[in-house]
């Protein structure tokens, strides 16, 4: 019974450990698009100094580009929302699955702690008795003395 508890915590732990590596997953994925974000501005602000400095060749086209990257960064905005759905998804299921196998971990540790005590008490009274028939050999061993 004791080692039934050892193998949910370590399925629990394997689940922790997978709902953490997902969760790392979508972070990663949210700062992928927070950097492309960042790159598209800077993108943006260039553009905006070109179509500045030569209105007449390359600035006609600026107003295409600038509603391509308006819509470009609408996009990555929505994948980002998307993202932190699913992330807010991914931490609850993690901390249910830490909070389910916190409680095997406590009560192996409780049935640990009492298997122990046990343990313990058994030893006791095996030297208590041996303590007893030793004092019981030498009240014999002084009584045939006498």
């Amino acid at each position: 019974m004791v080692k039934d508890l050892h193998t949910l915590i370590r399925l629990h732990q394997y689940r922790v450990d997978d709902k953490r590596r997902s969760l790392g997953e979508l972070l990663g994925e949210v700062a992928n698009l927070e950097q492309q974000g960042e790159h598209l501005e800077r993108e943006i602000v260039i553009e905006q100094e070109i179509a500045n400095s030569a209105p007449d060749s390359v600035g006609m086209f600026y107003g295409e580009y600038a509603t391509a990257a308006v819509n470009k960064r609408e996009q990555i905005s929505l994948q980002i929302s998307g993202f932190e759905e699913k992330i807010a998804v991914a931490q609850e299921e993690m901390r249910v699955e830490f909070k389910d196998m916190k409680v095997f971990e406590i009560t192996q540790e409780s049935r640990d702690e009492t298997a122990a005590k046990e343990a313990a008490k058994e030893e006791q009274a095996i030297l208590d008795e041996l303590g007893q028939e030793a004092h019981r050999r030498r009240k014999a061993n002084k009584s045939k003395a006498k």
